[in-house]
Protein backbone atom coordinates (compact mmCIF):
# COMPACT_ATOMS: atom_id res chain seq x y z
CA UNK A 1 0.00 0.00 0.00
CA UNK A 2 3.00 2.16 1.18
CA UNK A 3 4.60 1.95 -2.39
CA UNK A 4 1.43 2.24 -4.47
CA UNK A 5 0.14 5.17 -2.53
CA UNK A 6 4.08 7.17 -3.47
CA UNK A 7 3.50 5.51 -7.11
CA UNK A 8 0.51 7.36 -7.46
CA UNK A 9 1.27 10.67 -5.86
CA UNK A 10 4.38 10.97 -7.97
CA UNK A 11 2.20 10.34 -11.53
CA UNK A 12 -0.80 12.00 -10.39
CA UNK A 13 0.25 15.00 -7.68
CA UNK A 14 -2.54 14.00 -5.78
CA UNK A 15 -2.28 15.23 -2.65
CA UNK A 16 -4.94 12.50 -0.82
CA UNK A 17 -2.33 9.71 -1.62
CA UNK A 18 0.72 11.43 -0.55
CA UNK A 19 -1.26 11.73 2.73
CA UNK A 20 -2.41 8.16 2.49
CA UNK A 21 1.52 7.60 2.16
CA UNK A 22 2.26 9.44 5.34
CA UNK A 23 -0.31 7.61 7.25
CA UNK A 24 0.56 4.26 6.27
CA UNK A 25 4.30 5.06 7.23
CA UNK A 26 3.26 6.57 10.69
CA UNK A 27 0.82 3.12 11.49
CA UNK A 28 3.83 1.40 10.10
CA UNK A 29 6.34 2.91 12.36
CA UNK A 30 3.59 2.54 15.65
CA UNK A 31 3.44 -0.97 15.01
CA UNK A 32 -0.58 -0.45 14.54
CA UNK A 33 -1.52 -3.11 11.77
CA UNK A 34 -4.45 -3.03 13.53
CA UNK A 35 -5.68 -0.05 11.81
CA UNK A 36 -5.06 -0.74 8.62
CA UNK A 37 -6.76 -4.30 9.16
CA UNK A 38 -10.06 -2.78 10.54
CA UNK A 39 -9.83 -0.57 7.53
CA UNK A 40 -9.37 -2.73 5.09
CA UNK A 41 -12.35 -4.68 6.21
CA UNK A 42 -14.47 -1.33 6.02
CA UNK A 43 -13.48 -1.19 2.24
CA UNK A 44 -13.60 -4.63 1.63
CA UNK A 45 -17.76 -4.28 2.14
CA UNK A 46 -18.19 -1.64 -0.78
CA UNK A 47 -19.06 -2.91 -4.17
CA UNK A 48 -16.94 -2.21 -6.63
CA UNK A 49 -17.69 -1.08 -10.61
CA UNK A 50 -17.54 -3.78 -12.48
CA UNK A 51 -15.01 -3.06 -15.36
CA UNK A 52 -14.84 -5.94 -18.07
CA UNK A 53 -15.12 -6.00 -21.28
Amino acid sequence: MRNFSWKYFTLTGDVESFMLYKEVNQVGAEGGSDTLTSEHDEFAGLETEDNSV
